[in-house]
């Protein structure tokens, strides 16, 4: 159950982060560089959705048996 929850969370996370990521590409079209816009978007709590989304995906997908041989 554990797993699950953090599954659909990581997903939740990372779909939020990666929608505002892309909405903030407009400011390139505004006349910031790469470099503003990287500046920018590291501050920014939405682009850390992106990191913790992954991170609970990651711990989401992990086998509790690590040793025993699938085939």
């Amino acid at each position: 159950m554990f797993k699950l929850f953090m599954y659909i969370l990581g997903i939740i996370f990372t779909s939020v982060g990666i929608f505002f990521t892309l909405i903030y590409l407009n400011l390139l079209s505004m006349g910031y560089s790469i470099f503003d816009f990287g500046k920018f978007i590291i501050k920014r709590l939405e682009f850390w959705f992106i990191i913790i989304g992954l991170i609970c995906l990651v711990i989401s997908l992990e086998r509790l048996i690590k040793n025993e041989l699938l085939l």
